[in-house]
């Protein structure tokens, strides 16, 4: 029989599912405190039990238990021996904790031209012009060779193209101030966000994420989303991110005995909330088409109406919790949840869905053929690792002897896009005059010059126009200063404050 992973016992059979159909993905539903948490953790334990690596995001932080060796206490022997658990005892499993953010776990970084301008614009919600401005400054980008790895270096090239926006239309197209200033002020409530924290390099190597312990156990990898939950947007794109990333970079696998990695969505609704059409058919067609690169993807949610059609057709490996059908869209939700499994004469799989227990759940998942089973109510097993959170010290101990210890800790920033536009804009800065009269004015020398400290130590009295002013602002400061000498300094400052408003607003 193929290598699998028990998931429980069922009316008829204990339910498994096989290795080599877990690449066909998968979902785990339910209400909250229904035990869709204990279920991925079953699931992560015996990937793990298996050789493959698993990626999961900790929303609550009860997933980190799964570091820890569980108790034996008396229900839980009591449940293994019901379901028929063989020589069931308490066991870690090979763990390693990861946050966007630093703190839970070792940070997690991804450079700007690697999230790529499509779901940065996602991230930044930017208009489908934001979004075509946004794609031009990476275009631009990679044609002068300016690395895009922090925001700062985002930063520095937009404001460039912007400023030089009339030179590059021919070559790039037309860069309006509206759009970049939009585009600016996304930057900073993205910044604001804490994002800064995810840009920037050393950049995860997918290969950590895909490692097994000495004995050749898969590493459990463990996302730190008690924070990152609260942003939804940056929580979302880092996943779709990261399963890019590893669409793009893996090789063909085709059909295998057990998957490279298995990868988790918790609140899988984010992922699809408020998102554009072309940004859900790209999640279609990842989660489509990355099964032939050995990957398997479970989505963990409330509710089977989160997720569209498209995408909950994909998935042949279901864990349905209980539902509750408190309002007309919980009643459809029910109804929807019951007509996708393979019916079974001896069940209502409407009625059940609603009584089942906390621990019990709806089982369905591909036979040897690859058929989807009938689905039975299943008494789900108990995890060997513990069912709860770790406690901070227990954290840090896990993280001290992470394989990974040390290597992402340290940010680096090496010179990029913001250090070469700014030794590019240095020449520009204006030298102090060498001595009075030599100045012939801006008009002469083709620009102006930012007003400098030693030009007014060496000229104090120096005409206006060479500070900078143009002609018509020179006049209206002379006309002032005659009218401030007869009628006071206050009322002059009120008088040139009105006049150069007038003037603006011409």
């Amino acid at each position: 029989m193929s290598a699998a992973i028990l998931i429980g016992k069922g009316d008829d059979t204990p339910q498994r599912l096989l290795a080599q159909y877990a690449n066909r993905h998968g979902l785990v539903a339910g209400a909250t405190g229904t035990g869709k948490t204990v279920t991925l953790q079953i699931l992560a334990e015996g990937f793990a039990q298996l050789g493959v690596p698993v990626f999961a995001a900790d929303i609550k932080g009860d997933l980190s238990g799964i570091a820890a060796a569980g108790e034996a206490k008396p229900k839980l022997v009591e449940r293994a021996a019901t379901i028929g658990v063989e020589s069931w005892a308490p066991a870690p499993n090979p763990t390693v904790f990861w946050d966007v953010f630093g703190t839970s776990g070792h940070p997690v970084r991804a450079t700007v031209s690697d999230m790529g301008p499509v779901l940065l614009a996602r991230l930044l919600d930017l208009s489908d012009v934001q979004e075509a401005v946004l794609s031009l400054v990476f275009r631009y980008a990679d044609d002068q060779g300016l690395l895009l790895l922090d925001l700062k270096d985002l930063r520095a090239v937009l404001q460039y193209v912007g400023s030089n926006a009339k030179s590059l239309g021919t070559d790039y197209g037309l860069v309006t101030s509206g759009s970049v200033g939009a585009i600016q002020r996304a930057l900073l409530q993205l910044e604001s966000d804490g994002a800064e924290h995810f840009f920037g390099e050393p950049a995860l190597d997918l290969a950590d994420f895909m490692r097994c312990d000495m004995t050749g156990r898969g590493i459990v990898n463990v996302l730190a989303a008690d924070v990152l939950y609260q942003k939804p947007r940056l929580y979302s794109t880092f996943l779709l991110w990261l399963l890019s990333e590893l669409f793009e970079r893996l090789p063909e696998a085709g059909d295998a005995d057990k998957p490279k990695l298995v990868f988790f969505f918790d609140e899988a609704h984010l992922l699809f909330k408020d998102a554009p059409k072309a940004l859900v058919e790209k999640v279609e067609q990842v989660v489509r088409l990355i099964r032939s690169k050995g990957v398997g993807v479970y989505f963990v949610t409330q509710n089977p109406l989160d997720l569209p059609d498209a995408v909950l057709g994909q998935l042949g490996n279901r864990v349905q919790h209980a539902l509750r059908a408190f309002t007309p869209r919980d009643q459809k939700a029910v109804k929807a949840a019951a007509e996708t499994f393979r019916p079974n004469p001896k069940l209502k799989v409407a009625d059940v869905i609603q009584a089942l227990g906390v621990g019990e759940a709806l089982v369905s998942t591909l036979d040897e053929k690859g058929v989807p089973t009938v689905v039975e109510k299943t008494l789900i097993a108990p995890p060997r690792s513990r069912i709860g959170p770790l406690t901070a010290d227990e954290r840090q101990q896990v993280r001290s002897r992470s394989p990974v210890a040390g290597r992402y800790e340290q940010a680096v920033d090496r010179e990029s896009a913001y250090e070469k536009l700014s030794v590019r804009a240095a020449p520009a800065q204006p030298a102090a005059p060498a001595a009075a009269g030599g100045d012939t004015g801006w008009w002469d020398r083709g620009s102006a010059p930012a007003p400098t400290t030693a030009g007014r130590a060496t000229k104090p009295a120096g005409a206006a126009a060479r500070r900078g002013d143009t002609v018509v602002e020179v006049a209206i400061k002379s006309a002032t200063r005659s009218a401030a000498s007869s009628i006071g300094r206050e009322v002059g400052r009120q008088l040139l404050r009105g006049l150069l408003g007038s003037l603006s607003r011409r």
